[in-house]
């Protein structure tokens, strides 16, 4: 069984082949034009989107071999994200099935993320507790089955991965922030700052609001004296104490639900130090990590092809009459 996937959710444009539990083929083009905004500009991804879906499309299929008479499935992000990328992705999805006769699918982009785990670590037996954190969503969820997730807690405010880049503007570095704060981290001491954790608040729920007004304070009090170690060692500290408290929540959830394994799935967890402290402490606390290597972490068709997958062997498909959707609540 073959699955084409398309994710334009933001504004990476990618296309995939996923064959019987393997990819196949993966193609992600990323827009680098949004750096010299500080951001991404909506109007502008969904232009870029329209320009390559088309050869991100047969670029994927050439990859894979077989062409579209080999494909027995489209599925395609139909949100969150930005929903000018989105109506792109699923008109052209919409199109390619309807002139086809070929089923469709609309995938969830959270269930997607989800199910990169299911790429990298076969079909789950036992529940785990999977972090969901990326510049738009931080979600912890309870998977039940690969086909079933129940949502613990959210971001009250704040995606970290929001934070991240918000962050890194302050400190003056490149879009997008979160590789930037990486990078410059290593070079700073994460125990030079104590900025806030907010563990506090309801069990599995997260909050960078405080966090990143508190940096913002300390580089406003230290106008002029921003030297570059410094600013790495903001960055470290920032870093910590973003990192901490989704650590600490994913592996408490984990504890409190009785679960075995914990999993991070989205942009932020391809962060080294988010990816080692949760190893750290979750095999401290006798727990499974599983972690996705970097590249299905973030935004790419493979996982959504994957998603879909698992839902049209299932006898589930969507027909035509999806729609995009910017926002979703999952509780």
């Amino acid at each position: 069984m073959r699955i084409l996937g398309i994710e334009t959710s933001c504004d990476e444009t990618g296309a995939a082949v996923f064959e019987d539990g393997h990819v196949v083929s993966n193609i992600v083009l990323s827009q680098t034009i949004h750096s010299q905004f500080g951001g991404v500009v909506p109007e502008v991804a969904s232009r870029a989107h329209i320009k390559a879906i088309v050869p991100i499309v047969r670029s994927a299929l050439d990859e894979a071999g077989g062409g579209l008479d080999s494909i027995d499935c489209v599925a395609v992000t139909t949100g969150p994200g930005l929903i000018g990328s989105l109506i792109v992705g699923v008109a052209f999805a919409k199109s390619l099935c309807f002139s086809l006769g070929m089923p469709l699918l609309g995938v969830d982009h959270i269930e997607s993320h989800i199910a990169a785990t299911y790429i990298t670590y076969g079909e789950m037996r036992e529940p785990f507790v999977c972090l969901v954190v990326s510049g738009g969503h931080t979600h912890l969820f309870l998977v039940e089955t690969d086909l079933s997730q129940k949502l613990l807690g959210c971001t009250r405010d704040d995606a970290a991965g929001e934070a991240f880049d918000k962050v890194a503007r302050m400190l003056g570095l490149e879009y997008p922030g979160g590789p930037e704060i990486a990078m410059t981290a290593l070079e700073g001491d994460p125990e030079a700052i104590d900025f806030p954790r907010p563990v506090r608040l309801r069990a599995y729920e997260f909050s960078f609001s405080g966090l990143k007004t508190a940096v913002r304070y300390f580089i406003d009090r230290h106008q002029g004296e921003i030297s570059p170690q410094l600013t790495a060692d903001i960055a470290a500290s920032f870093q910590a104490a973003a990192t901490d408290v989704l650590i600490e929540k994913t592996v408490q959830a984990a504890l409190d639900n009785g679960v075995k394994s914990v999993s991070a799935v989205g942009g932020v967890a391809a962060n080294t130090a988010l990816r080692d402290g949760l190893t750290e402490k979750a095999e401290a606390s006798g727990l499974n990590v599983l972690l996705p290597p970097a590249e299905l972490c973030t935004d790419n068709a493979a996982i959504v092809a994957a998603a879909g997958y698992l839902r049209f062997r299932n006898g589930e498909t969507s027909g035509l009459s999806i729609s995009p959707y910017s926002t979703r609540s999952y509780g």
